[in-house]
């Protein structure tokens, strides 16, 4: 049979005459079968659903009294059945169509409210099986929404509760349903199974991909989160997705924008790496840490990390890994600060930072290391997805490579430097002491490069190298960086290793009286 298109489809107002309900969710449920009752509309319902409907003293049909076909296999096949779905599917404004549903006794359905079993809730359960996420796949509600959502012009779908108000203000005040409210309810409803089935689908996906391997199709389905004013830049337009409120509440100052959600993502990462260390602050700006530090106190990490760079936080970001308390607040209320991060405020923090309207002020609801998310980027063509890094390394993860072993200091600032080097562009050098950042290089496409602006930022700052411990995110490849580290005064260097020059560069180290280890993981940041 070939397909046979309407030449146009029908645009009037629908008259609602049969329902059916067959609702997961129940809520607003019975407020909803009450106003379609006082509009006469019979109302055709299964199960659970039907026993709610009937406990309000409202009149309902089984479906197995329309079908004349009792449900079984526990459930499994309730709806599945012609009756149903001709009525759901059948073009009332087609004569043919009409013709056909009359000789088959099919009567026509016009409103179909369904919501479907709670899958992704049931497989976010540490308990779930397999076998209980296999039975909580629904199949006769996904099959109706998608029998109505493609009859949109001949029946309306309503797949939410939030949906019921409009629904019934349509009803009575439109004298029937307006087309372009069933277009815009199908098109939620096609949204709707789509991401019910992105959610079954990345499961099966688990379950079948080994835990090294990337899966075979990425699926991603998140609902709009934002409309945000523009992209990177004022004419580009730009939306966020997804579930931020999980992580934030920013619940001071203007809407975040395009690129204080990238930066915020940025600060969120580091931190994360920090949860389990002495108070400490990180200040970003464009995505990059312009300082960290940790001390026995936020006021003294605030003030250790804004020596690192005191013009580049000016319009940055803050984020801290404790409560905020007034004294930290006082201090970075003297620069221009765009956003603050702290899992919580004291009161009179709050009552100070307030008082800037268009500050925003956050508030960090969960760590992103909480979570098991795959990473993405869009690239040409497609995207790339890798793991997560949130690992931490300690000593015992070090493998010392020069004659000279670290002494406790130095293993303390080489881990610091470590943890910091991982969330600064390639190529990325850090050198630190005392838990706290003495310079940053960023982005730069010479590993030598990175460690001469290192350098620089840092005299320019009044901060001395001597001392220090310089972290790299990949492997020096000539002995020349090493050198270069030990003439502005550093005695520690920690890098991944893997160079085919590592002994030259080893041997440059032990000449030079350097202690230097190896992590055996590289940590580039494109």
């Amino acid at each position: 049979m070939s397909l046979q298109p309407l030449s146009e489809l029908p645009e009037h107002n629908l008259s609602i005459n049969r329902a059916l309900l067959s609702v997961s969710d129940k809520t607003d449920i019975i407020p909803l079968a009450r106003v379609l009752h006082q509009h006469d509309v019979e109302i055709i319902s299964t199960g659970g659903t039907a026993q709610k409907i009937r406990e309000a003293e409202l009149p309902v049909t089984d479906v197995s009294e329309v079908t004349g076909f009792e449900e079984c296999l526990d459930g499994r096949v309730k709806t599945l059945h012609p009756i149903i779905h001709g009525g759901l599917l059948g073009r009332t404004s087609h004569q043919s169509d009409l013709d056909e549903m009359k000789q088959l006794n099919i009567d026509p359905i016009e409103l179909v409210v369904v919501n479907l079993y709670p899958f992704k809730e049931t497989i976010d359960n540490s308990d779930c099986t397999p076998a209980i996420a296999t039975e909580n796949i629904d199949i006769g509600g996904p099959t109706m929404i998608r029998a109505a959502a493609k009859n949109f012009a001949h029946v309306c779908v309503l797949t939410a509760p939030k949906q019921y108000d409009d629904f019934i203000a349509s009803l009575e005040q439109e004298n029937g349903i307006p087309f372009t409210k069933r277009r815009q309810w199908a098109r939620q409803a096609f949204n709707h199974t789509a991401h019910y089935d992105t959610h079954i689908a990345n499961y099966f996906n688990t379950l079948d991909t080994k835990s090294e391997e990337q899966p075979e199709q990425l699926n991603i389905s998140l609902p709009k989160s934002q409309e945000l004013r523009y992209g990177e830049n004022p004419h580009q337009k730009a939306a966020v997705y997804g579930y931020q409120e999980e992580f934030i509440d920013c619940f001071h100052g203007k809407q975040l924008s395009y690129n204080n959600f990238l930066d915020v993502d940025a600060a969120l990462r580091l931190i994360a790496d920090f949860k389990d260390s002495d108070p400490t602050c990180a200040i970003f700006k464009h995505t990059v840490p312009c300082g960290v530090a940790s001390d026995e106190n936020l006021t003294k990490a605030w003030e250790k990390a804004f020596q690192t760079d005191t013009k580049s936080p000016f319009g940055g970001i803050v984020a801290v890994n404790q409560e905020l308390d007034l004294d930290t607040a006082k201090k970075i209320d003297e620069i221009f600060t765009e956003i603050i991060i702290a899992p919580s405020y004291t009161e009179d923090a709050l009552s100070l930072l307030r008082q800037k309207k268009k500050r925003r002020l956050i508030r960090q609801k969960k760590y992103l290391s909480d979570s098991s998310e795959q990473q993405f980027r869009s690239i040409f063509g497609g995207a790339l997805s890798q793991d997560l890094d949130f690992s931490i390394l300690d000593e015992n993860d070090l493998k010392v490579v020069t004659k000279r072993q670290p002494s406790q200091k130095e293993l303390r600032d080489m881990l610091f430097a470590w943890q910091v080097v991982k969330h600064v562009k390639s190529n990325a050098i850090v050198y630190a002491k005392d838990q706290q950042t003495i310079g940053i290089g960023t982005g730069q496409t010479s590993r030598v490069e990175a460690s001469q602006i290192a350098i620089a930022k840092a005299k320019e700052e009044g901060l001395s190298i001597e001392g220090t411990a310089i972290a790299s995110d990949a492997f020096f490849p000539f002995p020349d960086g090493v050198e270069a580290a030990a003439k502005a005064g550093a005695t520690a260097v920690i890098q991944p290793g893997g160079s085919i020059r590592d002994d030259q560069v080893i041997e440059t180290a032990d000449a030079l009286d350097l202690t230097m280890v190896f992590t055996d993981k590289r940590l580039f940041r494109h």
